[in-house]
């Protein structure tokens, strides 16, 4: 075994251990999977506003839609390394939706999240108008989705 990978599991194991010590000994998922989860709450709360408008099952505001996909750009540019680490997948803990196969795909995990910022963007620029918003919004669920099927356990 090299050195770099026996540095790099001891490093797993030791963030595995104090994950799941924290987690016992302060009930409750770790910070991680806390913030994790609000940043999804946020995404799916600016998705509901503009999901709505796209469907008419709320009436179109521009203003508001613009709005809701500003708050999505944000949430994607906003640096989320601390929320997805070793120790925090549902093997780990019980809270978590996060299949720890992400953690053995972490390429393919950005790119998805690449996409995501792409699409996110691209609709920022179009949310002003309804045409624009329908034609935005899905990529942004297909992006969404692609990760959520590879890398977020079903909801019990």
């Amino acid at each position: 075994m090299s050195l770099k990978r026996s540095i790099l599991t001891g490093v797993t194991i030791a963030a595995l251990a104090a994950g799941g010590v924290w987690a016992a000994s302060h009930g409750g998922p770790p910070p991680a999977v806390k913030a994790r989860q609000a940043h999804m709450q946020l995404y799916a709360f600016n998705l509901g506003i503009l999901g709505a408008m796209a469907k008419g099952e709320a009436e179109f505001d521009a203003e508001k839609a613009q709005r809701a996909a500003n708050n999505l750009a944000a949430l994607v540019s906003l640096d989320q390394t601390d929320y997805w680490v070793p120790g925090t997948s549902s093997a780990e803990v019980m809270e978590s939706r996060l299949k720890p196969e992400m953690f053995e795909n972490v390429a393919d995990a950005m790119a998805k999240g690449k996409a995501l910022q792409e699409a996110v963007m691209a609709l920022q620029g179009a949310a002003g108008t309804l045409d624009g918003l329908r034609a935005s919004i899905g990529p942004v669920g297909g992006a969404c989705g692609a990760c959520h099927k590879a890398y977020r356990e079903p909801q019990q």
